[in-house]
């Protein structure tokens, strides 16, 4: 277990004590990434993420993340959990920050997703573009 006072990265990714942990299973908008909201007017959905993320760690510390794996960047990949207990993962997906990835969650946060939609919450209230789409399409 990694447990400290997390420092957000972006959306999906955290520094406890120096170690980049990057959220298992859940993919959010890069900090450069644009949506838009129900009233189709652009927004950083990205830095929207990082920040509801942060207010969201900072109320409940330190943080706990097991790690599952390391990415090719070198990071751990983990699911963590606020001091209170609280899930990060299923937290930003369902508050519509990060989106279930399922190409490596094989569908874990599927239910948490659909409920997002269902409400429009976050990324759900307009259109976007999925965060493993946005990255492919910007470096071609």
């Amino acid at each position: 277990m990694i447990v400290g006072r997390a420092s957000v990265v972006d959306g999906d990714t955290i520094e406890i004590h120096g170690t980049r942990i990057r959220f298992n299973g859940i993919d959010a908008p890069e900090s450069w990434q644009l949506c838009d909201d129900q009233a189709g007017k652009s927004y950083r959905c990205g830095r929207t993420a990082a920040e509801a993320l942060d207010g969201f760690l900072a109320a409940s510390r330190p943080t706990k993340c097991r790690q599952v794996d390391r990415d090719r960047y070198g990071r751990v990949v983990a699911e963590c959990w606020r001091a209170d207990g609280s899930n990060v993962n299923v937290w930003l997906v369902r508050r519509g920050h990060a989106l279930d990835w399922p190409r490596y969650s094989r569908g874990k946060y599927a239910t948490e997703q659909a409920a997002a939609r269902r409400e429009k919450a976050g990324v759900w209230q307009g259109d976007f573009i999925e965060p493993w789409e946005a990255r492919k399409a910007r470096s071609q």
